[in-house]
């Protein structure tokens, strides 16, 4: 076993497939399959299970990788103590359900860092996507919500693929309208309320589930619906066509500007939301990551949710 094998290996997981990694390696697709296998041959495991899809970490591959990132990690620290060699790109990949305070914390997250080089990624995308994501440790993090409706079979998901959901709060339902909204000054609103205008919600690909809506109440039946795949055309249409969209309340002004308002949604007790994030069980956290979760913690704070530790 090399560093340059377990190189080979990190470079797969953060590209995506062998022949993308192989490109950005300058190798040749062969030569790095050829590495792989050579060293899944020698430690009797493996790594990746390979698919007409692609590839994807096995179990075992996934242990691997944490201690992969550890001993390449520890061989930098080596080289810039004695040889004076400046650090690698500092990297690290979120993937999240489409709420501002994820990017308010990335964004956080960029400011402090003090790399010369780096590579973040922040993706903002559906919610089996992000567990694959994680799954995969193409992301370290994923953030998503859980509640009794799509509880037990999210739960069910992430223990088959091996995720841990770490809460960070609770929050109950709220709608974002546009400030031109009738609806707007109201101190609550009803789903009653809410009939004449149209729902704005994301899509979910061909994975589309009410257990995989963004959105609580997911099996609420709305006479005028609207699907879209990002939060800039979901607030577009929020100020167009006077629609709203459920949520958790959570609004950044900072992000989002004064357009938005959030109202709560007057709705049984028992629909919470409960805000986590999630994590491969065998991965180990870079400081990047942990960072993040601090930074998304004090953003929590600050709009005025208690943490659950």
């Amino acid at each position: 076993m090399t560093l340059q094998q377990l190189k080979y290996v990190i470079k797969i997981v953060e590209y995506g497939s062998i022949t993308e990694a192989a490109k950005r390696l300058y190798i040749t697709q062969p030569s790095l399959s050829s590495a792989v296998k050579e060293l899944e041959k020698e430690l009797g495991i493996e790594i990746f299970s390979r698919s007409s899809r692609g590839v994807s970490l096995t179990v075992d591959g996934a242990e691997f990788l944490s201690y992969a990132r550890q001993v390449v990690e520890q061989e930098e620290l080596l080289e810039r103590r004695y040889t004076g060699k400046k650090p690698s790109r500092r990297l690290c990949a979120i993937s999240t359900q489409h709420y501002a305070f994820s990017v308010n914390a990335f964004v956080e997250l960029v400011k402090e860092c003090s790399a010369d080089e780096y590579e973040f990624t922040l993706r903002e995308t559906r919610t089996y996507d992000i567990i694959q994501d994680v799954k995969n440790m193409r992301s370290e993090i994923g953030i998503l919500y859980l509640n009794h409706f799509n509880e037990k079979v999210i739960t069910k998901l992430l223990r088959e693929d091996r995720l841990e959901f770490h809460p960070l709060f609770e929050a109950s339902p709220h709608v974002f309208v546009s400030w031109t909204n009738p609806l707007s000054t109201k101190e609550f609103v009803t789903l009653k309320d809410l009939e004449e205008y149209p729902c704005l919600s994301f899509e979910q690909g061909e994975f589309n589930s009410f257990y995989f809506s963004e959105e609580i109440l997911s099996t609420v039946y709305h006479k005028k619906s609207i699907h879209v795949s990002d939060r800039a055309t979901l607030f577009n249409l929020l100020i167009g066509l006077n629609g709203y969209t459920i949520c958790t309340g959570v609004l950044s002004s900072d992000l989002n500007g004064v357009d938005i308002v959030s109202i709560p949604l007057a709705v049984s007790s028992d629909e919470r939301m409960r805000i986590g994030w999630i994590v491969n069980s065998k991965a180990v956290l870079s400081s990047a990551a942990e960072s993040y979760i601090g930074h998304l913690k004090k953003l929590i704070r600050k709009y005025g949710f208690t943490i659950i530790e």
